[in-house]
């Protein structure tokens, strides 16, 4: 029993080692080969065969896109461009009375490095012409940025305690927005939507993202076999999976008001399940993110282009960029 156990100790190593070494220190040459592993393809004949629950996805061409996965083994989309019509999907949740609440933490050095370019990137490209509400999670409410919102656009600040770890307030905020989804958002808000603050909007981020429970791919990941993906393999996590359907990138979900507050309650749960039991997952949060997804799928999921990360380089299947990872400065962001 030992020898098994501490083999799987030893294949976890070895794999994690690999794809975080593609993720943080490959070339740019490996990283444009990875690009070329193919993705698995989507069987569905056409878009009625979809269970997303959107009426909007009717629309949607799955096979406009033959490079990349349209669709899900569930049934689900996969929403990449050349798929959808803008103008449809505006149109349909106008109609429907479709708001949004978007969350953002910024505590600490992120605050100054990070909110401000956020926030005027998210004025010109997020869910444009529909109502959004703001809520920014800050330990330093007084120096949040006074930026001049749209019409139906609201801003709301929310103070929080400063954590002594970094990875202390990743994980906190699943409680945090569990909470404010419960006291405030549920009365203003048909959809939520859960970003990091180290991110800049360059192009349309618009309701064709909109669904009941919505992750995203994450841009290092998505080409890679499932055994190179980095969940958590220790069995005294609850995040713990031996495998999965993708990897999600927790610096994007959202879905309907009531999907996002289960999610966010379960893996707040769960992070306070491991931290009793003297454990914390892999990659925080993430990892208990892409638990909750593998037992409970996504309804919708969003490709890498709505996230993506240019320190990756040129890939054919990335036609736009919707959201842009910011550029890290750890060393300094994630000191007292």
């Amino acid at each position: 029993m030992g020898l098994e156990r501490s083999k799987t100790i030893l294949k976890f190593l070895f794999f994690f080692s690999i794809a975080t070494s593609i993720m943080f220190f490959a070339p740019t040459s490996v990283r444009f080969l990875i690009g070329f592993i193919p993705m698995d393809k989507c069987t569905l004949e056409r878009a009625e065969m979809l269970t997303s629950g959107n009426s909007a996805d009717a629309s949607l061409d799955l096979w406009s896109r033959n490079d990349v996965q349209t669709c899900t083994s569930w049934k689900a989309p996969i929403i990449w461009e050349g798929m959808f019509n803008p103008s449809h999907y505006d149109q349909i949740h106008r109609n429907e009375g479709s708001s949004v609440a978007l969350t953002v933490f910024a505590v600490g050095r992120y605050l100054d490095a990070y909110l401000e370019a956020f926030l005027t990137s998210s004025e010109q490209h997020f869910m444009s012409g529909l109502p959004v509400s703001y809520y920014v999670f800050t330990d330093t409410p007084e120096k949040v940025p006074n930026i001049k919102l749209a019409p139906n656009r609201r801003l709301t600040v929310v103070k929080v305690e400063r954590q002594a770890r970094w990875q202390d307030i990743s994980m906190m905020r699943m409680k945090a927005i569990s909470d404010v989804i419960e006291s405030d958002i549920r009365h203003h808000a048909t959809h939520v939507f859960c970003f990091d603050v180290d991110q800049v909007f360059t192009g349309r981020f618009g309701p064709e993202a909109l669904g009941d429970s919505v992750a995203l791919l994450h841009a290092h990941y998505y080409h890679l076999p499932k055994r190179l993906l980095t969940y958590d393999r220790n069995p005294k996590s609850k995040a713990f999976m031996k495998t999965g359907d993708f990897y999600y990138h927790a610096a994007v979900f959202g879905g309907s008001w009531r999907s996002v507050k289960a999610l966010t309650e379960a893996c707040d749960r769960s992070i306070k399940a491991d931290k009793e039991n003297g454990v914390e997952a892999l990659w925080h949060d993430e990892s208990h993110l892409n638990k909750y997804f593998w037992l409970h799928k996504p309804s919708r999921i969003l490709s890498p282009e709505f996230c993506w990360d240019t320190r990756i380089g040129y890939r054919r299947d990335i036609e736009v960029y919707r959201l842009l990872w910011a550029p890290k400065d750890y060393a300094n962001l994630r000191t007292s």
